[in-house]
């Protein structure tokens, strides 16, 4: 209520105040200057809202609480953008390594370069063991 009045007391000091003497001699104010007297308008100086310390406290107080709670949620949000972008990125090499797995699985034989430039091929053993090894990083890198 108080701040009601308070934010309205700008509105009712910028409106005219009207003040007259009937034929009683009584001194009247109000906002329109009546039709059978003469009246004269009256500037109103309205005083300062007074403001209580503690009111003052509480709204700083109050102001720090959701500075820090909006600083928190912020932090929160970076986190989990942080979290999403990492997971997209994993996802993203899990996909790449399950698609040269699979290329491998249609590969019959793998070889190695000697010095020459040459092809040397592996054993079938060894292509299993490299198959294997591969089998093992992507489990381990698409968590499986």
């Amino acid at each position: 209520m108080t701040l009601l009045c308070l934010l309205t007391l700008p509105l009712l000091a910028h409106a005219g105040v009207y003040k007259w003497v009937d034929s009683n001699g009584q001194t009247h104010f109000g906002d329109r200057p009546p039709a059978q007297a003469a009246s004269s308008e009256v500037e109103i100086n309205a005083a300062p809202p007074k403001t209580d310390p503690s009111a003052e406290a509480r709204h700083q107080n109050v102001t720090r609480f959701l500075d820090e709670q909006q600083r928190e949620r912020e932090k929160q949000q970076a986190a989990e953008q942080k979290a999403r972008q990492q997971s997209q990125k994993q996802e993203k090499l899990c996909q790449k390594l399950q698609a040269r797995l699979k290329y491998m699985a249609s590969v019959s034989t793998f070889y190695d370069l000697n010095a020459q430039g040459e092809r040397v091929f592996v054993s079938e053993s060894e292509n299993q063991a490299i198959r294997e090894r591969f089998r093992q990083k992507v489990a381990k890198a698409c968590d499986r």
